[in-house]
C-alpha cells in the first residue's frame, strides 16, 4: 500500500541539510509520496523569506517533494504553537498522510512525545511551577523549560538541551498539535545533520539557513555553491540577478516604525505577543528610534526575546492582531496549492476523494469569489496582503497582485 509522507518547513532557503532531511525522511517512512507544507513570504521568527514563495515552491519540487501547500501567513507568522498546529490542521484534513517528519536536534521520538504529553495535558503541578517561572520574569520558553525539569526533576534535562534547540521545540509542537486533533499521524524525527539552526560555520558541505543568508546578505558567494544543492543555488542567483531577494524584516524597518508611530497603544496592545503593557514600551520605543537593530536593542529583554519581538513588529507590517489569531485557531485552513509534479497532481485527486469538502485553491481569484466562509477568506486576504508587502523590498519590478496572476508551478517527471 502507497504511503504518504508530510514535512512542514519554511526552505529560507533550501540547502544540502534540507536535501538529506528529504532523502532520509523518505528512506525511513518508505513513503510513496511526499507533501511540504511550507511558509509563505515571511517566516516563524519574524523575518522575511530571502526568496519568494513560488521560487522556494519550485526548488522544492526539483529537490524531492511531490505537492507544495502554502501554510498561511497568519500561522507561519505566528509562535511555535500556532505554526506547528497550522501546519499540522492541513496534514490532518488531507486525510492521506501516514507519517509527518521533521528535522531535530533528536531523534529521540520517544522523549519529545514525553514533553509533548505534558504541555498537552499540562498536569496541575507543571502549571503552577510554569506560573511561578513566569512571576520571576523569564520568557515564556525559558519559563516553560525550567517547569519541565521541576517537574520531572531531571537537571539533566537542561544539559541536554532537548526543551530549548529550537528545531526540538517545533518537534513537540507537531506532536502535540498530532494529540489536539487527535490524528493517526505518525511523527518521525531525522536528526540534523553535522551544524546546529543558528550555528554561522558550516561543515564539509553543510550549512544553516541562517548562515546561508548571512553570506548572502555579505555577498560571500565563495562556498555557496557547495553548500546548496544545483536547483536552489540556480533559483537563488536568477532572484538575485532580477532584484527579488528580501533579505531580512530591517528592508521594511521605516514602514513598521512609521506604522507603529501612526498607531496608538491600545491599537499595538491589539497585536499578537503584546502583553503585559508591552504596548507602552513599544509605542515610546518607535518614537524615538530610527532603525529595526536600534528598536531591538532598546526593547528587548530577559522577558521578551528577539524572536518574540521580531514576530511583533512584523505583525504591525502585515496587520495581524490577536482577532486574527484567534480566528485561525478556530478554523481548518483551506489548502493552497503552490506547486506539484505528476506525483503531487495524482495526490490532489486522492485528497478530494478523501475529504470532498476540503477548500482546495488553485485559483485566488475563483475562491475568493465563489466561498463565502469570511474566517478562510479572512486568511487568503492576508496572503494576499503580505505578498503585496513582500514584493515591495524588491529592488525592480515591485508588482503587486501576485497571488492572482503567478501560475502554480508544475514540474513534469522525467523517467
Amino acid at each position: 500500500m502507497s504511503k504518504v509522507l508530510g514535512i512542514i518547513a519554511e526552505y529560507n532557503p533550501f540547502h544540502n541539510g534540507h536535501l538529506h532531511h528529504i532523502l532520509e525522511s523518505k528512506k525511513v517512512t518508505k513513503s510513496n509520496y511526499t507533501i511540504g507544507i511550507i511558509s509563505g513570504n515571511f517566516t516563524q521568527r519574524g523575518s522575511t523569506a530571502l526568496i519568494d514563495k513560488w521560487s522556494r515552491a519550485k526548488v522544492a519540487l526539483d529537490c524531492g517533494i511531490d505537492l507544495v501547500i502554502e501554510l498561511p501567513v497568519v500561522y507561519a507568522t505566528s509562535s511555535a504553537e500556532n505554526f506547528a498546529e497550522g501546519a499540522i490542521k492541513i496534514l490532518n484534513s488531507l486525510k492521506v498522510v501516514d507519517y509527518v517528519s521533521f528535522g531535530s536536534e533528536t531523534d529521540d521520538i520517544d522523549t519529545l512525545n514525553m514533553f509533548a504529553d505534558i504541555l498537552h495535558n499540562e498536569p496541575k503541578e507543571y502549571k503552577q511551577f510554569l506560573a511561578d517561572e513566569l512571576n520571576k520574569g523569564l520568557s515564556f520558553p525559558k519559563a516553560r523549560e525550567n517547569a519541565l525539569i521541576l517537574y520531572l526533576g531531571d537537571k539533566n534535562i537542561a544539559k541536554k538541551k532537548i526543551i530549548s534547540s529550537p528545531n526540538n521545540i517545533l518537534g513537540i509542537e507537531y506532536i502535540k498539535a498530532l494529540k489536539k486533533f487527535k490524528s493517526s499521524i505518525s511523527p518521525i524525527a531525522i536528526p540534523r545533520y553535522e551544524v546546529g539552526h543558528n550555528e554561522n560555520g558550516y561543515v564539509a558541505n553543510i550549512a544553516s539557513s541562517t548562515a546561508i543568508r548571512n553570506m548572502i546578505k555579505n555577498n560571500s558567494f565563495n562556498v555557496l555553491q557547495k553548500l546548496l544543492p544545483p536547483e536552489s543555488y540556480s533559483v537563488i542567483i536568477k532572484n538575485l540577478n532580477c532584484g527579488h531577494v528580501v533579505p531580512d524584516l530591517s528592508v521594511f524597518e521605516k514602514q513598521i516604525i512609521y506604522n507603529l508611530r501612526q498607531m496608538t497603544a491600545e491599537q499595538i496592545a491589539l497585536l499578537p505577543d503584546v502583553s503585559e503593557g508591552l504596548q507602552f514600551s513599544i509605542k515610546k520605543t518607535a518614537n524615538s528610534c530610527n532603525s529595526l537593530s536600534e528598536f531591538l536593542n532598546i526593547i528587548k529583554t530577559k522577558r521578551y526575546t528577539s524572536t518574540r519581538i521580531q514576530r511583533i513588529l512584523l505583525s504591525s507590517l502585515l496587520g495581524i492582531t490577536k482577532k486574527d489569531i484567534a480566528i485561525s485557531k478556530k478554523v481548518t485552513p483551506y489548502i493552497r496549492v503552490l506547486g506539484f509534479n505528476d506525483k503531487g497532481k495524482f495526490l490532489l485527486s486522492e485528497i478530494s476523494k478523501a475529504n470532498p469538502k476540503l477548500p482546495i485553491v488553485t485559483s485566488v481569484k475563483h475562491f475568493i469569489d465563489n466561498n463565502y466562509n469570511k474566517n478562510l477568506r479572512l486568511l487568503l486576504e492576508k496572503d494576499i496582503y503580505a505578498t503585496n508587502i513582500y514584493t515591495i523590498g524588491y529592488e525592480y519590478d515591485s508588482w503587486s497582485n501576485l497571488d492572482f496572476t503567478t501560475k502554480i508551478i508544475k514540474k513534469v517527471l522525467t523517467i
